[in-house]
């Protein structure tokens, strides 16, 4: 049994984090209350106390506690009730109940009201350390996944990457998972879908957000110096080699290397980059020491890197090191609904810079919204750079963009109009509204806005369809 003797007289580690939380101790023995309160202060807690449940509450209301350490057997209402009470008014708190030998049932059931642990009387200040320890991690976790699906819920995306369709939304979840790991990420997705945005998102929402963030372009690399490009080189090493020179490995020591086109990354270098992925060390170029490195490895490619293995192009070994966590980057055909916030997003920019108000008329957007974007959103950017560098007056309209663009929605239409048969009117209109809303992913107020009708109308028609989409 823990004594405030024995508490006093060994000294006992804090917590990380734990000076950041408020914990309540409630217990109606006053000898278990003081040796709690000072276990949790010298694990680093802000600790107070309480004899009942009605004092416990009345400091909940003045306080902000983030842990309660509950007796359930507690004068009064007892501990259960006052736990359902407290689970109903205060649902963020972490509730850690105290219980006795004869009494694990009770703490049974406290655990099915909603609290965090238990522990049982008489418990040892280890075990106490211990579970405020877990709870502990556990609050520090929930705080920042709040926090991750906060940026997921912001107006235009997460981080920097914007988008609010359905396939962005399901690629921020698997962002904010990656973040919160250590492990290799390989990123697949089209050229121009934005793969360094996803690899910068993981590193600067994560642990390491501090550290350099180094990124490797292997298809830019001349192929006689990617092997001291990553790994450096000691003096005299070669011609011109005056001096040592560390590494991009090297100087990204505690963060991240980002692996642009990992697929482009010749075999021999594939193998290198290999032994020191797996052994966390590397040889600069014409040294004789290995010298550690602590980094974290993302990959991107526009490859099939499982093809690649199987033609013998790509380390097999190496696409399995780096294959730990997977994402891909939707091209922005399948992600059409975000085609209108991206503009928005690239013209207030641009206007920014220029100093000029630029907008898109309905007709361009329609064009934009029909075209395929093989380039994605790289594309659309240079896209609109280029309009509106061109344009001379505010609106940008449809022969305003480059001529694929709106020669592909002119073929689209008359695509349309040749294949159609003689359809009632409204018929047509019933197809138009059902297509629009099933092309932008069923966003309907962008529907009708591209529709030219009212939200209203909109509804309306959708319920003369009896349609639910």
């Amino acid at each position: 049994m823990m004594t405030a003797a024995t508490a006093m007289a060994l000294h006992v580690p804090q917590i990380p984090g734990a000076n950041l939380l408020n914990l309540l101790i409630v217990d109606d023995e006053r000898a278990i209350r003081e040796v709690c309160r000072e276990l949790a202060q010298s694990l680093g807690f802000n600790a107070s106390v309480a004899d009942s449940a009605e004092q416990a509450f009345r400091t909940l209301e003045t306080q902000p506690i983030d842990v309660v350490l509950l007796d359930l057997k507690l004068p009064g209402a007892g501990g259960l009730q006052a736990l359902h009470a407290l689970r109903q008014k205060h649902p963020e708190v972490a509730v850690v109940v105290v219980t006795g030998y004869a009494s694990v049932q009770s703490a049974v059931q406290a655990m099915k009201e909603g609290a965090y642990d238990y522990v049982t009387k008489p418990f040892s200040m280890e075990e106490l350390r211990l579970l405020l320890e877990r709870v502990t991690a556990h609050l520090k976790l929930k705080s920042e996944n709040r926090t991750l699906r906060e940026k997921i819920k912001s107006k235009q995306g997460f981080g920097s990457m914007i988008g609010r369709s359905p396939e962005m939304e399901k690629l921020y979840r698997i962002v904010a998972k990656a973040a919160q790991s250590a492990h290799p990420v390989l990123i697949f997705g089209e050229s121009g879908t934005g793969k360094e945005m996803v690899a910068r998102a993981i590193h600067y929402c994560g642990a390491l957000r501090d550290k350099p963030f180094i990124p490797v372009d292997c298809g830019s690399l001349v192929p006689t110096l990617i092997e001291s490009e990553l790994f450096g080189y000691v003096k005299g090493a070669f011609t011109g080699a005056n001096q040592s020179k560390d590494g991009l490995l090297a100087l990204a020591e505690g963060g991240t290397v980002f692996f642009d086109e990992m697929g482009e990354l010749p075999l021999d270098l594939q193998s290198k980059l290999l032994r020191a992925i797996q052994e966390k060390e590397i040889r600069p170029v014409g040294g004789t020491k290995r010298l550690p490195i602590n980094v974290r490895i993302l990959a991107a490619t526009n490859r099939d890197l499982e093809q690649g293995v199987a033609q013998g192009t790509f380390r097999r070994d190496l696409y399995f090191r780096l294959n730990v966590l997977t994402l891909r980057i939707p091209p922005l055909r399948e992600r059409r609904q975000d085609i209108p916030l991206l503009a928005a997003h690239f013209l207030e920019r641009t206007c920014r810079d220029t100093g000029r108000e630029q907008t898109l008329s309905d007709e361009a957007l329609k064009a934009m919204l029909a075209y395929d974007w093989p380039g994605n959103v790289r594309e659309l950017e240079n896209c609109l750079e280029r309009a509106c560098a061109l344009v001379s007056g505010p609106v940008i309209h449809v022969n305003d963009l480059p001529t694929v663009i709106h020669s592909a929605a002119g073929t689209t239409l008359m695509a349309g109009e040749r294949s159609s048969r003689i359809q009632p009117i409204g018929e047509l209109e019933k197809t138009a509204i059902l297509n629009t809303i099933t092309q932008l992913n069923g966003d309907k107020l962008l529907a009708a806005k591209m529709l030219g009708i009212g939200k209203t109308t909109l509804y309306r028609k959708l319920k003369e369809y009896a349609v639910q989409i």
